[in-house]
């Protein structure tokens, strides 16, 4: 087996291990049954606040901790967190413990980006793409898994609500302590770079060319080398930063894409994070409540989806044509949620989340290629990140206006009735703009 596919593999096992989280589909209805004296709208506007603010707080940071800490920390630390969030659900009853364990699930979440960029700083940027599909398989697969096992086992009355936790945090203490055996990173893009040395200033000839990159790897026979691979090694972290930030975030179609990308997370990150208050409102005493097998459908068509989008986008719509599928799909995306909300039938409202995590599923995965279309290679975890902060904002106002007692405090299915008109007037913005920007090019070019 070569290194990289080594590596690839243990952070793998440490992604499908830690996303078999069983408990995840029924949270609301262990939250709101015996095991806690809590209201639904105490959950709605007291508790889940808490998680969306404190994610918001400490990505920033954590993405810049992760970098100068060489990744493995932060893995390690995400696990740790995972193990007090779920001891504390398990074994604390309190309004005020439930709060605080949201604080450590914000920092559960953040400390994300290092699961994801930890791979990069490893292999060879040749195998980017490989690693890439390899850690987002992992995700899908331990989510998959852990929806079928949850339905099973309630279906079949070998455990209650609660009981899932328990499989949860077992799954957490193994992660962190497979998390301790992940290699060592020993450089980073901004605080450890390793330093390009070339003979001469002046660039080799193209067939003997050897460039060293900013994660120490070097490629052979490639005349064009990055500006970033010569020139960061000269800059400080920071400037080095805010070179990448400017170089990408002044090109007008990253930022018409990246904006995309974190308007349509965020509504994702809302409808996700409150559905099953959503359907705890529809059906308030189901006799089988299916969440664990709609999780399941959810995620394997969503991640169908980014597959066929992959397939059928890479290389062949020209971003006009991209921009009014966009459109398009996103307004769809705003039917599906009506159909979650606007139904009095439990089932009618599973098929409209269901039909609502493939678009997602498809749209981010087009939206994603577009932004990284345009960027140096160099400069795909800054830019993502700053996009995923941008769709935390958005989802912190969000919550304040709409949800929290000093905003509107708008009932579940007004919540739902919000986050579907929000993707309907994106779409109608994007389908705005493109025909502006069509009937623009006309008229330039008629008067040419």
């Amino acid at each position: 087996m070569l290194e990289w596919q080594k590596i690839s593999g243990l952070l793998c096992v440490f992604g499908f291990v830690r996303e078999l989280r069983p408990s995840e589909p029924y949270i609301t209805e262990f939250l709101a049954g015996p095991w806690r004296n809590i209201t639904e709208d105490q959950i709605n506007r007291q508790v889940y606040p808490v998680g969306t603010y404190s994610y918001l707080a400490q990505l920033v940071v954590v993405f810049l901790i992760t970098d100068l800490l060489l990744y493995k920390p932060l893995i390690i630390t995400m696990g740790v967190t995972g193990i007090i969030v779920w001891s504390m659900l398990l074994w604390t009853t309190s309004l005020e413990a439930l709060m605080t364990l949201e604080f450590f699930y914000g920092t559960y979440m953040a400390a994300e980006v290092a699961y994801y960029t930890y791979i990069y700083a490893k292999v060879d940027k040749k195998y980017y793409p490989r690693v890439t599909s390899h850690t987002r398989a992992a995700i899908f697969a331990g989510k998959l898994v852990a929806s079928i096992l949850a339905q099973l086992l309630l279906n079949f009355d070998a455990m209650d609500y609660r009981d899932l936790n328990y499989i949860t945090l077992a799954t957490q203490i193994i992660a962190t302590l497979w998390a301790f055996g992940l290699p060592k990173v020993n450089q980073s893009l901004y605080f450890h770079r390793k330093m390009y040395t070339a003979d001469t200033p002046a660039l080799p000839q193209a067939d003997s060319l050897e460039i060293a990159s900013y994660d120490g790897n070097s490629q052979k026979g490639d005349p064009f080398p990055s500006v970033s691979s010569i020139v960061a090694p000269t800059l400080s972290p920071g400037k080095l930063l805010w070179t990448h930030f400017r170089n990408a975030y002044t090109n007008l179609k990253v930022v018409q894409w990246s904006l995309w990308y974190a308007v349509g997370l965020c509504g994702y990150l809302q409808v996700t994070a409150y559905v099953q208050l959503m359907w705890k409102d529809i059906e308030p005493t189901p006799d089988i409540a299916w969440n664990g097998a709609v999780d399941a459908i959810f995620t394997a068509l969503a991640a169908l989806c980014a597959l066929v989008a992959g397939y059928i986008h890479a290389g062949r719509l020209e971003s006009q044509a991209s921009l009014l599928l966009l459109a398009g799909l996103s307004a769809l995306e705003g039917g599906a949620i009506l159909l979650i909300c606007w139904t009095e039938n439990i089932y009618v409202s599973y098929a409209g989340y269901i039909a609502f995590g493939a678009l997602y599923g498809f749209i981010i995965t087009v939206a994603g290629a577009e932004v990284a279309r345009y960027l140096e290679e160099d400069s795909f975890g800054l830019v993502f990140g700053i996009n995923t902060m941008i769709a935390l904002i958005f989802q912190t106002i969000i919550t304040l206006v709409i949800i929290s007692e000093g905003g509107l405090a708008l009932s579940t299915k007004g919540q739902f009735t919000v986050y579907a008109f929000y993707f309907i007037a994106v779409g109608i913005i994007y389908f705005t703009a493109v025909v502006i920007e069509y009937f623009i090019r006309k008229y330039r070019k008629n008067n040419e």
